[in-house]
């Protein structure tokens, strides 16, 4: 099976890229390698891909209609795993315009040129924030959505909107899966699991916004990978997943297990609730159970301590 994966050099890609390698199909990743941060880590992501007989690169933005095409004409994918995106909630509010185009025209590109060429199974990643400020807990696919608080979680929304078009007036099997914090190694570094490791590490001030009761649902990489793929091969026609683990972990005790995992205490620096956070993110796993066989088995303690083993090796072969 020929997949072809956009965002395929990113953090939950280039882990995707590896899964597919790994049970034998071909796979066309797609990135446009831009600078929301250090080109060189995603270089790094797919260096070992590179070596694979069955990957190819193609530099490419989404945004680009005309080019991904040309891509799609010669390699003509079975299936495509849509993960390329603009992230992170706060940089969203300060640039809505490059996130609408990102994130919406470049999934309507997308959605597109898999219609033309006949692509047999479509997955796209959306996101938790689609819930915005949801006070009934756990979050459910088919939860009333109307509190969104981001133009990240707004493009997401959009997205999915795309999608169940696309499904209904071309006959596209589709997959929307909302993905819970995900981390692990390999992750970003804006992202609170790096950041926080390594100020921690440099015995630096890390912000901790409000008093540490906010929490998050964070899902381990290898879990989401098992879940995309699951997808990838399941024809459901159209359908939503929660991808978390279902486990709501507070602020104040995920940097304690930062702390337990390096030996070192944090020094924090008290900060007020930002723009365009949420409380709280806590997915009902149900449906994705049940459907896509999706059983998540990593806590936190033991994800963390993955990640940080990842982090002390790629800080040492750094310097």
């Amino acid at each position: 099976m020929k997949v072809l994966v956009t965002g395929g050099a990113g953090f939950i890609g280039s882990h995707v890229c590896d899964g597919l390698l790994e049970r034998g199909d071909e796979v066309i990743c797609i990135d446009d390698f831009n600078d929301y941060y250090d080109p060189r880590i995603k270089e790094e992501n797919i260096r070992s891909a590179l070596q694979n007989s069955k990957f190819k690169l193609y530099r490419a933005d989404i945004r680009d209609y005309l080019l991904v095409k040309k891509i799609f004409a010669k390699e003509i994918p079975d299936k495509v795993v849509h993960l390329a995106a603009r992230a992170g909630v706060r940089a969203s509010i300060k640039n809505p315009l490059l996130y609408q185009e990102v994130n919406v025209k470049g999934t309507l590109n997308l959605l597109e040129l898999a219609k033309e060429f006949r692509v047999k199974n479509f997955v796209f990643a959306s996101s938790s924030s689609v819930y915005g400020v949801n006070k009934k807990m756990p979050f459910a696919e088919n939860d009333q959505i109307n509190n969104i608080v981001s133009p990240y979680a707004a493009t997401k929304l959009e997205g999915e909107m795309a999608c169940r078009n696309y499904h209904e007036m071309h006959g596209l099997n589709i997959s929307c899966l909302r993905f819970f914090t995900v981390y692990g190694p390999r992750g970003r570094p804006d992202m609170a699991p790096y950041k926080f490791t390594k100020l921690i590490d440099e015995g630096k001030e890390i912000p901790m916004y409000g008093n540490g009761a906010t929490s998050r649902d964070y899902t381990y990489i290898s879990d989401i990978v098992k879940g995309i793929i699951s997808a990838l091969d399941k024809n459901f026609g159209f359908e939503i997943f929660n991808l978390g683990n279902s486990k709501a972990i507070e602020l104040r005790h995920f940097i304690s297990v930062i702390e337990n995992l390096l030996g070192k205490n944090a020094v924090i620096k008290r900060m007020p609730l930002q723009e365009g956070d949420v409380p709280a993110t806590y997915a009902d796993i149900s449906k994705a159970r049940k459907m896509l066989g999706y059983n998540p088995r990593t806590s936190i303690e033991d994800g963390m301590g993955k990640f940080v083993d990842w982090f002390k090796e790629a800080i040492w072969m750094s310097q």
